[in-house]
């Protein structure tokens, strides 16, 4: 990810406080609706770059749920090898 991405979604992230809060679910369920609306091209301009701001805070949510999901999944056997040598 570029630093102006990094930066963009850092922003989309304090505009949208609440979606730290949300589950996995509840936050990908979102992006979905918001993907959906987007793609019907009926929102008006400044809503559909309020929603787009949005979803990036919804998808770098989504992200940070699954990179450490990743990280317990790897770790996990490692530390359990590490128990059973100890």
């Amino acid at each position: 990810m570029s630093d102006e991405n990094t930066g963009e979604a850092a922003e989309a992230s304090a505009e949208f406080p609440d979606v730290a809060g949300l589950s996995y679910e509840d936050a990908r369920d979102e992006l979905t609706s918001i993907v959906s609306r987007l793609e019907g091209g009926q929102v008006p301009l400044e809503e559909s770059m309020r929603l787009w701001r949005r979803g990036e805070a919804l998808a770098e949510h989504c992200t940070a749920w699954l990179d450490g999901a990743q990280r317990q999944i790897t770790e996990a056997p490692a530390a359990e090898r590490e128990s059973a040598q100890g």
